[in-house]
């Protein structure tokens, strides 16, 4: 049996029984974690209000050698998420956000980067950067720490840089220069290219001042939509949602 306490970030919550509540959350030196709140459905429980999705908490929990749940025992916002989920595309973006971070990091393993890209990409988004540029950052950026996203220079064919024709081949594993792509891949637009350079050496708040475009934005998202598809063999509910509801607003 085993006490921690760490702050953490809420990844989901889901009903358990009549009373209870299953919390997945990410703390830096644990990772990924889910746990039981005990009477968190209840109206009147200590844990009411506090596990809202990408909220901040300082949360305690006790480990029990071979349970696969934890149990939460103190929750403790230390930053609410409500004014990014006052919105239809906030909301969105939160479970993109959430469920692209369950779906890439492991259980039980530390997260440093991680923790530090999610907990930056939320306070930008309550700062009031757009949506569509947050989840374009975050999404490359979490590609790149699991270690799946083609660096986006120098070409690996020749060591030339990547330049307008650029191609995404090996089904999303490699980013090449035309030369050396010919007619194999997809073809990557140079926005795209641009705002990789540009997510490699500016923090999140800084590229809205980058002279990023919708176009450029929408050549990211096509270029990590593959990547991630080819590296999970299937795509995300949640961007699928997103997508889906986006087109329809």
């Amino acid at each position: 049996m085993r006490f921690r306490r760490a702050e953490a970030l809420i990844l989901d919550v889901q009903p358990l029984g009549d009373a209870d509540r299953i919390v997945a959350f990410l703390t830096r030196e644990a990772g990924v974690l889910r746990g039981v709140a005990r009477g968190a459905r209840r109206r009147y429980s200590r844990h009411a209000g506090q596990l809202q999705l990408l909220s901040r908490v300082d949360l305690q929990w006790l480990e029990k050698e071979g349970r696969e749940l934890v149990r939460i025992t103190s929750v403790e916002t230390l930053r609410a998420a409500d004014a990014l989920l006052a919105s239809l595309e906030g909301v969105l973006a939160a479970s993109y956000l959430a469920e692209s971070v369950r779906a890439f990091a492991p259980e039980g393993e530390p997260q440093e980067l991680l923790f530090r890209l999610l907990d930056s990409t939320v306070a930008a988004l309550l700062s009031g950067v757009e949506p569509a540029l947050a989840t374009r950052y975050f999404e490359v950026w979490l590609l790149r720490l699991a270690g799946v996203f083609p660096f986006a220079s120098p070409c690996p064919g020749c060591g030339g840089a990547l330049a307008a024709g650029s191609r995404l081949v090996g089904g999303g594993e490699s980013l090449v220069c035309a030369s050396c792509g010919g007619e194999e891949g997809e073809a990557v637009a140079p926005g795209a290219l641009r705002f990789l350079a540009a997510a490699a050496r500016s923090p999140l708040g800084q590229l809205a001042g980058e002279g990023v475009t919708e176009a450029d934005l929408a050549a990211v998202e096509r270029l990590a939509a593959a990547v991630r598809r080819h590296f999970l063999q299937h795509e995300l509910r949640s961007y699928e949602v997103m997508m889906r509801t986006l087109g329809e607003v």
